[in-house]
């Protein structure tokens, strides 16, 4: 579906030099669970500081390696915002994590915390927000030695490769990138599983004494919470999972599709989400007509799109911006950032004047970079003049030590072409997601890759996007089945994870973490409003966006 295609397999050189450079050692089996018996940080509470009067801000010490309770440890970063209501009908500190992996928790609850939860959750629990081990404020791995060598560095500026020299260039970047990483922070990589965050999390849980974790986890961080009740089924409490991650697919302990011979950006499935919702948006743009979406002026606007796409691939728009520089907008930041922007329904429309305004003959730059301006991405942050932390480094270091690798680049074009025939474009794009982590050398010993059926038998409360890009829809019953408690809530609409899209998720969610008594299972809710054909009524809750390459958010 792209130009300028090769018809061969990618060159051995690639194959030859990560396994002669790396040699990478046999992934560890997973070890046995045992519980941690690390002192119990003491959270010294403080006020947070201008601008966040709203809340308390704290460190935790816990230890680097959980099997050295006693030896050096690791800093986290937390914030808290205090129960609203009155304190005796208090129950408890509702942990959270936004996804990534690489999202800061503490960024999550400063920005959107308040407009996330309904006000009964708010009166009710403490909200607390934390920084992963290896993650932003929390002694982050990086992968290079300022930031603003980071943003100068060609490893990440093409999201996915098209060309047969593109493959070979990007490949070797990734492997180069790998190296980066594991010469800049090796111990920080080391000891940066989601196991070890989970036990960190255990921690946190006794320091703010509680008998039981309550949780409320995005996208990757239902992964981190299958984790977690795999590693302390008797401490889950009240959890929230939304827009689940397969963890045997993202640990490639499947068979299938979820093989480890399968690369990761194919196990996770990302490219059959965005191609499931992509297809919705075009829909909707369709049936909204013209004047409400104006992608639907030039054609079927699926059809207009991909043409769009293809074109790009040899005549790329370069776009102003407002720090006098340009950015061009090749086949792959336009698929990226469509891929970034339907996230939030709400930004649909942005979304269909953007790709309008890329379809015209001659695209007029400043068309282009108005229209972007408005879409969630890193080329609409740019186009604001926005700052972002760079995840890269905390997105690497859970990710590459909890998957298992492909071992093979020299099969991934094969094997994302093959992916690209059930989802042009987006399956390319995802299909690369995850190369640096087949030059991942350093592993983490303390990592646990399953088995996944769950022992728990707290009501889980697990909660489904029919039309999710990053997790799609068709991972939610078997997420829902691990658990011997789970209950499905199912929002009948678009974006990745209910956050801000429904009132009566909110009320279900409410009200399961108010009582303890989920949703009947199977229950389902519509979304606020339709994208295009309504003005979006939708709580909008702050998000970070998203940067090309990585897997979720």
């Amino acid at each position: 579906m792209t130009a300028a295609r090769r018809t061969g397999g990618l060159a051995l050189l690639a194959a030859t030099l990560l396994t002669t450079a790396l040699a990478l050692p046999p992934a560890a089996a997973a070890p046995v669970p045992a519980a941690a018996t690390a002192p119990v940080p003491v959270l010294d509470w403080q006020p947070c500081g201008e601008g966040f009067e709203a809340f308390l801000c704290a460190t935790a010490e816990v230890p680097r390696d959980h099997d050295r309770p006693h030896g050096a440890t690791t800093t986290i970063a937390l914030t808290l915002l205090p129960a609203s209501g009155d304190p005796a009908e208090r129950i408890g500190t509702l942990f959270t994590n936004p996804g990534g992996p690489g999202g800061s928790g503490v960024q999550f609850v400063q920005e959107g915390a308040q407009a996330i939860y309904p006000a009964d959750v708010l009166a009710r629990y403490d909200v607390l927000g934390f920084d992963p081990r290896a993650v932003a404020g929390s002694d982050p791995a990086t992968c290079f030695r300022t930031a603003a060598e980071e943003a100068a560095s060609p490893l990440l500026a093409q999201p996915y490769p098209i060309t047969l020299r593109e493959e070979v260039r990007h490949t070797l970047e990734g492997i180069e990138l790998a190296a980066r990483c594991q010469v800049t922070s090796p111990v920080r990589f080391a000891t940066a599983s989601t196991a070890n965050v989970a036990r960190d999390m255990d921690l946190l849980r006794q320091a703010v004494g509680d008998e039981r974790l309550h949780y409320a986890g995005y996208s990757y961080g239902t992964f981190l919470g299958a984790t977690y009740a795999r590693l302390f089924p008797d401490r889950v409490g009240r959890f929230l999972l939304d827009g689940t991650v397969d963890p045997v697919a993202w640990t490639g302990t499947g068979t299938g599709d979820a093989a480890p011979s399968v690369p990761l950006g194919i196990r996770i499935r990302q490219g059959l989400g965005t191609d499931e919702t992509f297809r919705e948006f075009a829909r909707l743009c369709a049936e909204a007509g013209p004047e409400a979406c104006p992608l639907a002026a030039l054609g079927d606007p699926a059809a207009v799109a991909y043409a769009t796409f293809e074109r790009l691939a040899t005549q790329p728009v370069e776009v102003p911006l407002p720090d006098g520089t340009t950015l061009l907008v090749t086949q792959q930041v336009a698929v990226a950032v469509t891929y970034q922007a339907l996230y939030s329904p709400a930004g649909w429309p942005d979304l269909a004047a953007l790709l309008a305004a890329l379809a015209a003959p001659s695209p007029d730059p400043a068309a282009v970079a108005s229209a972007a301006t408005g879409t969630r991405s890193v080329l609409g942050a740019r186009l604001r003049g926005e700052e972002y932390p760079s995840p890269y480094g905390g997105a690497l270091a859970s990710l590459c030590v909890d998957t298992a690798s492909n071992g093979r680049v020299d099969r991934y074009p094969r094997l994302v072409d093959e992916h690209e025939a059930q989802a042009p474009y987006f399956g390319r794009y995802r299909g690369w997601v995850g190369l640096p982590c087949e030059a991942w050398a350093v592993q983490d010993a303390d990592a646990f890759t399953g088995p996944w059926q769950q022992t728990t038998t707290a009501p889980v409360l697990v909660v489904g996007t029919r039309f999710d890009p990053a997790t799609p829809y068709r991972q939610t019953e078997p997420y829902r089945d691990l658990f011997p408690a789970g209950h499905l809530l199912t929002l009948e609409g678009w974006g990745h994870t209910t956050i801000g899209k429904s009132v009566c998720v909110d009320e279900h969610i409410a009200t399961y973490f108010v009582t303890g008594v989920p949703p009947a299972d199977g229950s389902a809710c519509a979304p606020d409003s339709t994208p295009f054909a309504t003005a979006p009524t939708a709580r909008v809750a702050p998000r970070p966006d998203v940067p090309p390459g990585l897997p979720l958010w």
